[in-house]
C-alpha cells in the first residue's frame, strides 16, 4: 500500500512538473509573439518617417512621431545606455525567477493576472532592449501630444506594473 502511495506521490509531481512546463512554453510563446510585435511595430515606422517627423493619425490629438529615445520613460538617465541595458537584463532575470518562483495567491484569477503583468513587463523590457543592443536607442512612437512620445514596449511595460501593483494592493490576493 505504501508502495503505491508513494508511486502516486511521484506520479502527481511529473505531472505537476509538465504542467509547469506547459505553462512556461505558452507564455514565453506570448512573450516572444509580444516581442515581434514591437520590433515590427517600430520597423513599420521607420520606413515611414524620418527622425522627428509626425503623422497625425487625429490631428493635436494622437501622432505617429519618430524619436530616437537614448534614455529611458521621459528622457530620464539620456545616453546612459550601457546603464540602462544592465537594469533591462537584470529585470527580465529577475521576472523569469518570479515567473517560476511565484508566491501563492487565494485564487486562480490573482495568479493569471500575476504570471500575465510579469509576461507584458517580460515583453516589453525585451522589445526595447532589444533595441538598445541594436541601435544604442529604443525607438519611439506613439505621440499623444500631451506626454512625451513612448512605443508599444513601453504600454506593456506600464500595463504590467499596474497589474502587478492591483495585486500588491489587494491583500487577500497572496497567501502568506
Amino acid at each position: 500500500m505504501r508502495i503505491f502511495a508513494a508511486n502516486a506521490k511521484k506520479s502527481m509531481k511529473i505531472k505537476s512538473n509538465n504542467a509547469m512546463a506547459g505553462f512556461l512554453a505558452g507564455k514565453i510563446f506570448l512573450s516572444f509573439f509580444l516581442i515581434f510585435l514591437d520590433q515590427v511595430l517600430k520597423l513599420a515606422v521607420i520606413k515611414r518617417l524620418h527622425q522627428c517627423e509626425s503623422f497625425p493619425l487625429i490631428e493635436n490629438i494622437f501622432h505617429l512621431t519618430l524619436v530616437y529615445n537614448t534614455g529611458s520613460a521621459f528622457g530620464f538617465f539620456r545616453n546612459l545606455n550601457w546603464l540602462l541595458t544592465y537594469i533591462s537584463v537584470f529585470a527580465i532575470i529577475l521576472i523569469f525567477l518570479l515567473l517560476v518562483r511565484r508566491p501563492r495567491f487565494s485564487s486562480v484569477f490573482y495568479l493569471h493576472i500575476w504570471q500575465n503583468a510579469l509576461i507584458l513587463v517580460l515583453s516589453g523590457a525585451s522589445g526595447n532592449l532589444i533595441d538598445r543592443i541594436r541601435l544604442g536607442y529604443v525607438i519611439d512612437f506613439l505621440d499623444l501630444r500631451i506626454w512625451p512620445v513612448f512605443n508599444f514596449a513601453d504600454m506593456m511595460i506600464t500595463c504590467g506594473v499596474f497589474l502587478l501593483l492591483f495585486i500588491l494592493v489587494k491583500k487577500e490576493a497572496v497567501i502568506e
